[in-house]
């Protein structure tokens, strides 16, 4: 039966995947800031939206009554996050807090997007109920938006990820694979860290989970992160053997000398085994997910 799923963040990459899988059997309502980004504009509807300003919220759940509500919005640049707390804060705190509340009074089941940042990396992979600790400020931000949820009445799942990897229209952020494969193929020299591990995460695995989760209404904390777990250094290399490009250009550094504003977490990666048990969630290896995205881009 089809469902009205409202969609924040519609123009990132992620959001983009949603919209695209989701408006086949459903009414899908895309909201981001600014005009829409994605060329194609059958099938679905499309609505400008500032999660942070709760009155416009409040008018597109009016409107439309949305059933699910999929938050992909969030502020995601680690360091600038450091730099810009209050607006850290007001995106990817308070901005939950508002949906959460609407989506109790119109009987909306929210899903939310968390992070790996959550945790300090001392004791990767982890559980959905592991203690967290994040080290950075953008990793407490999203812890307390878990917590917003928590103590909420809304129905809600969480949706932790790890590195989501892909390709959509007119991105207004890179990914580390479609910049490693651009360096890659231009031959250019990379240093890459060897000392943080994560399991990266292909965009449409992520929209997949989502889907699972509407379809089995199902509420709690999932791990939806990709399935191997890598140092960012295996992970270029791993590329460069995919593209057939000169691995010897990728040379191994510390995570040290690049002097980052915000600490990162050493290892992190999930186990999945409840998102795979409860949900049927079945993501791709990473060298499947390469194979996928250089189909998209080709």
């Amino acid at each position: 039966m089809s469902k009205t799923i409202l969609i924040t963040g519609s123009n990132g990459l992620l959001g983009q995947k949603l919209v695209h899988l989701l408006k086949q059997q459903n009414l899908v309502v895309a909201t981001s800031l600014g005009s829409c980004l994605i060329s194609d504009q059958s099938d679905f509807i499309y609505q400008s939206l500032d999660i942070t300003e709760e009155n416009n919220v409040l008018v597109i759940f009016k409107k439309y009554k949305p059933q699910f509500v999929i938050n992909t919005a969030a502020m995601t640049d680690v360091d600038g996050c450091e730099d810009h707390k209050i607006l850290c804060d007001k995106i990817n705190v308070t901005a939950v807090n508002y949906l959460s509340k609407i989506c109790e009074k119109f009987n909306s089941h929210l899903i939310h997007i968390s992070s790996d940042f959550i945790f300090d990396g001392e004791n990767g992979p982890y559980k959905e109920n592991d203690h967290a600790n994040p080290l950075s400020y953008y990793g407490l931000s999203k812890l307390k938006s878990e917590q917003v949820l928590q103590k909420s009445n809304c129905k809600w799942a969480i949706l932790r990820t790890i590195i989501l990897y892909g390709t959509a229209e007119n991105l207004q952020r890179n990914n580390i694979v479609l910049w490693g494969r651009k360096a890659l193929k231009e031959g250019q020299n990379l240093n890459i860290i060897d000392d943080q591990f994560r399991s990266p995460t292909l965009a449409e695995d992520l929209a997949q989970v989502c889907n699972l989760v509407i379809e089995k209404k199902a509420t709690g904390i999932y791990n939806a992160s990709g399935k191997d777990i890598m140092s960012i250094y295996e992970m270029v290399v791993r590329m460069a053997n995919f593209y057939k490009c000169d691995k010897t250009l990728v040379n191994k550094i510390s995570s040290a000398t690049l002097n980052q504003k915000a600490k990162r977490p050493p290892k992190t990666g999930f186990i999945l085994d409840k998102s795979i048990k409860e949900l049927g969630y079945r993501p791709h290896s990473f060298e499947e997910g390469l194979t996928l995205l250089e189909k998209q881009i080709n």
